[in-house]
Order: C-alpha cells, then structure tokens, then sequence
C-alpha cells in the first residue's frame, strides 16, 4: 500500500480498510486455529489440551464480540497515524529504497523486541489492583481462552494495545510492508498464546534457544492463575523479573510429553 491510498482515501475510507485488514487477519489465523483444534480435528489433538474442560458458548460469543470491538480502537488509531504521517511527524517511509535493504529486514525483529518489552510493562501496569478491573478485567473473563479471545480487550486495553503501533512510527523507521509482516507475527502468536493446547514438544521450554520463546501453557497459566507469566513473545521479561509461574516447566512438560492413546497402544503391541 503506497503514500497516495493513506493521503486519498479519507479518514472513512482509511478506517473501513484498517478494520477489514485486523478483521481478516482474526478471521483467518483465529478461525483457522478454531477450525483445526476445535473443530475438524478435536478428538485427535485432544491429549494436548492444557484445561480439560473447553469454554463455554457464551465466553466464545464475549471473546468475539470484544474483539470486533478492539478493531474499531485498532482502525482509528491507524487512522490518527495517516494524518501524522501527512504532517511529517513520523518516521514511516513507502520506498525500499529510502533505507537499506538489511534494515527492512532488521526492522521487523526490533518491532518485535519493542513490542515485547512493551507489552510486558503495560501488562505488569494492568494488573495493579486499582488499574486491573477499568482495563483488563474483561480480557480475564477468558480464564480459560480461545484462540477467540487474542483480541478481547475492554476499549481501555486496547487503546493500550495498540499503543504499539505509534510507538514504532515514532521511534523506528518503517515501512508499511515491515509493519504488516510484524503484525501477521503477532497475530500468530496471540493465537498461538490463547489457543488451549500446546503445539511445542516436550523439552522446549529448557533447550538453550527455544527456551526464550513463550508458549501456549505460558499465556494459559497467566489467565488461569492471572499473578505470573506475563510476556508475550519471549521469556526474558518473565526471567529477569522472577514472575514465570514456579510450576511453567512442570506444567508445560506434562502437557507436551503426552502421547496419544493410540500411539501408546501402537507402542505396546509392537514391543
């Protein structure tokens, strides 16, 4: 998307496309990951469910409904950033060839590191008592999530949330493609984090490289337990901090080293 759509389209025209690109994106990544886990393959997968019980209907229709929601915050702060971009307040650039093409590349994983630290503080900010029940009650109502519930934030949350994004155009120069391969990663591990099950295997949470990574367990423990784990991305806020849960490697192994019944009988009758 060139400079000349944000400075033709109108305000009306920049919101519609914002909303329909955050839509489209939850629709794909948290319908597909529904789809697959809650769906089409339940029964199979069902041995790496992190809670036993699934959510109820009526948190699955509260995750969507708040989360239709937060796009609207989403859309209209994309909005108010096309007009400081008209104005020449930030430091988003549309021709690859205004910068290097290694920082187009080098871009993306700093937006997720700002990203990261960035949600980490805001969090830890949200779970202050008198803070806690005005911002982010709403997205504790999951204690159980969904892959529905990655973007079911009260409108206070998510005007925090996506605070993110003029902290980038301000800080980092960046293009619109960058920023949207940033955004598609987030989506995936916002989906990934409130998915339910844990895709990752066992000894991933203590091999010397994926150990940085969050996983599904992780986010799951913070909203089933809400006092512990509260990264996003990566685990090193939580371990500089002391705030992983002491139970997240016991817990998270004894999802991931499940096998399924059928691969332990498969095993029994050929030994």
């Amino acid at each position: 998307m060139d400079n000349a759509f944000w400075n033709n389209a109108g305000v009306l025209g920049q919101a519609l496309f914002g909303y329909a690109t955050f839509f489209l994106r939850y629709l794909v990544f948290a319908g597909g990951a529904w789809l697959f886990f809650y769906v089409l393959f339940r029964r199979k997968v069902l041995f790496k469910r992190i809670q036993e019980e699934f959510p109820p209907r009526s948190k699955i229709r509260t995750e969507i409904l708040y989360s239709l929601l937060t796009f609207v915050i989403f859309a209209c702060v994309g909005v108010i950033l096309a007009w400081f971009r008209r104005h020449g307040y930030t430091q988003l650039y549309f021709h690859l060839s205004d910068y290097p093409l290694w920082w187009f590349f080098l871009s993306i994983p700093l937006m997720l590191l700002l990203h990261d630290a960035w949600f980490y503080w805001t969090h830890r900010f949200m779970h202050l008592k008198k803070i806690f029940p005005l911002f982010h009650k709403v997205h504790h109502l999951s204690n159980n999530p969904s892959p529905w519930a990655s973007f079911s934030f009260h409108p206070l949350e998510a005007v925090v949330e996506a605070g993110i994004l003029p902290l980038i155009a301000f800080t980092l120069p960046a293009h619109p493609l960058a920023i949207l391969i940033f955004l598609l990663m987030m989506t995936v591990m916002n989906v990934i984090g409130h998915l339910g099950y844990e895709i990752f295997p066992s000894g991933f949470t203590k091999n010397s490289i994926t150990k940085w990574s969050n996983t599904s367990t992780h986010h799951n423990m913070h909203h089933r337990l809400v006092k512990c784990n509260y990264g996003l991305y990566f685990n090193f806020w939580d371990r500089i901090m002391g705030t992983n849960h002491e139970k997240y490697h016991e817990q998270f192994e004894e999802v991931a080293g499940r096998k399924r019944k059928d691969d332990l009988s498969s095993g029994r009758s050929s030994s």
